[in-house]
């Protein structure tokens, strides 16, 4: 949009991203319900995992199983 300013990502963030773009299993993600589904993409594009377990209306603990089933690696 007209005058948002992206915030800058570092390389790391951007490569940890990328491996998590890369080795999901979209498959699976795409067969999840419709706010679990969103939770896991925004957690593999930003990597926010508190915000990305709220939007699934789960615990960390229950959205990290998620993360698992749906192979994408949790990077810190």
């Amino acid at each position: 949009m007209l005058g948002e300013v992206e915030p800058q990502i570092t390389e790391e963030e951007r490569e940890a991203r990328e491996l998590r773009r890369r080795l999901a299993d979209w498959g699976f993600i795409n067969k999840q319900p419709p706010r679990i589904r969103e939770a896991l993409k925004y957690y593999v594009e930003k990597g926010d995992i508190r915000r990305a377990a709220r939007l699934a209306g789960l615990t960390i603990e229950e959205f990290r199983e998620l993360l698992r089933n749906a192979k994408i690696p949790v990077i810190v």
